[in-house]
C-alpha cells in the first residue's frame, strides 16, 4: 500500500471516529437516539449510558472519543507535513497506541462490568484501531525509507559498523 494511501485510511478512520463520538455525545442528550442503537438487551446503547459506568477518570467516553479523534487528526497532519521529521510519526504512534489503551479499558468496562455493548462505541474503538495500524504501517515505511536513504548515501556504513 502506498504511504498517501495510508494518511488516507488514518484521515478516514479518524474522521469516521470523529463522527460517531460526536453522535454518542447527541445520544447523552436526546435519549431518542440511543434507541437506534439499541438491537436487544446485550447490543444497547441505551443500556450502557444508563449505566453510570460511562466515564474513565471523570471524563465522559464520549469526550474521550472527540479530543483523541481531533488529536489524531492533528498529529496526522503535521506528520504529513514534516514527511521528513520522523518524530511526528512517533508522536502519532503514541496518540494512537493511547487511544487503543483508552478504547480497550472502556470495551473491557462494557463487556466485563455493564455486560452490554454500544454498537456506535464498538465502532469507534474499531476506528482507533484502524488508525493505530495505519499509524504502524506508516512508521514502519519512513523508518525503512530513512535506512535506505542512509545507505545509499553512504554504502560503507554498514560493512564499517560490523568491524
Amino acid at each position: 500500500m502506498r504511504t498517501r494511501s495510508i494518511r488516507s485510511v488514518i484521515y478516514l478512520a479518524a474522521g469516521l471516529g470523529l463522527i460517531l463520538s460526536l453522535f454518542a455525545t447527541a445520544e447523552v442528550y436526546d435519549a431518542s437516539l440511543s434507541g437506534l442503537c439499541s438491537v436487544n438487551s446485550y447490543v444497547s446503547c441505551g443500556v450502557v449510558l444508563s449505566s453510570g459506568l460511562t466515564t474513565l477518570l471523570g471524563v465522559p467516553d464520549f469526550a474521550w472519543g472527540i479530543a483523541g479523534f481531533v488529536l489524531i487528526l492533528v498529529v496526522a497532519g503535521l506528520a504529513e507535513r514534516n514527511r521528513r521529521d520522523p518524530r511526528w510519526g512517533y508522536a502519532l504512534l503514541a496518540v494512537t497506541t493511547a487511544g487503543v489503551g483508552v478504547a480497550l479499558t472502556l470495551l473491557y468496562v462494557e463487556l466485563a462490568e455493564i455486560h452490554a455493548i454500544c454498537p456506535v462505541c464498538a465502532t469507534a474503538y474499531v476506528m482507533g484501531g484502524i488508525c493505530w495500524a495505519g499509524t504502524i504501517a506508516l512508521v514502519t515505511r519512513t523508518a525503512r525509507r530513512a535506512r535506505n536513504r542512509a545507505s545509499a548515501e553512504d554504502p560503507g556504513a554498514e560493512t564499517d559498523a560490523g568491524t
